[in-house]
């Protein structure tokens, strides 16, 4: 698979404004892990290999173990999840698939059981920012395997 072409390159005014909104998700206080869980859900949902390959990275560098890696796509089939990680990913599935059925009142409800109003919508921009970096990889191609984690990721400086 070859990338078609480098969007940071070609529009870096679009490129900074869609990593402005990844960069306030990163810091607007819902926990790294559970949103690593939910970019993982919406891109395996959205069928973007490279991103699932870089959340799968991201995941177990802030301590997300193999088996919960591997039944994110099974979540409600296993007992491995908290209630505030189903409600995550229950308003996951529903505000990436929004054509399909729209946001159900009782994924609406499940969710506001488990988050303040700030943080659901806060979520809400999470989903919004995965599902965008979906779209454009898959759009133009990202290689999946060749994404490493940027250093200052790893130093927890983020």
């Amino acid at each position: 698979m070859q990338s078609r072409l480098d969007v940071g390159k070609l529009s870096p005014e679009g490129y900074r404004a869609v990593y402005a909104l990844e960069q306030y998700v990163r810091h607007c206080g819902l926990e790294l892990k559970l949103l690593e869980l939910v970019r993982l859900r919406a891109s395996q949902l959205n069928g973007c290999a490279y991103c699932v390959d870089m959340h799968t990275k991201d995941a177990r560098a802030e301590g997300e173990t193999e088996q919960r890696l591997y039944a994110v796509s099974v979540w409600e089939e296993t007992p491995f999840f908290t209630d505030r990680e189903r409600a995550a990913l229950a308003w996951t599935e529903a505000v990436t698939l929004v054509g399909k059925d729209h946001v159900p009142d009782d994924v609406f409800e499940l969710a506001r059981g488990q988050f303040s109003e700030k943080e659901l919508v806060d979520l809400t921009l999470a989903v919004i920012a995965i599902n965008s970096w979906n779209r454009l990889a898959i759009s133009f191609r990202a290689v999946p395997g060749s994404y490493h984690r940027p250093a200052e990721m790893k130093t927890g400086t983020r």
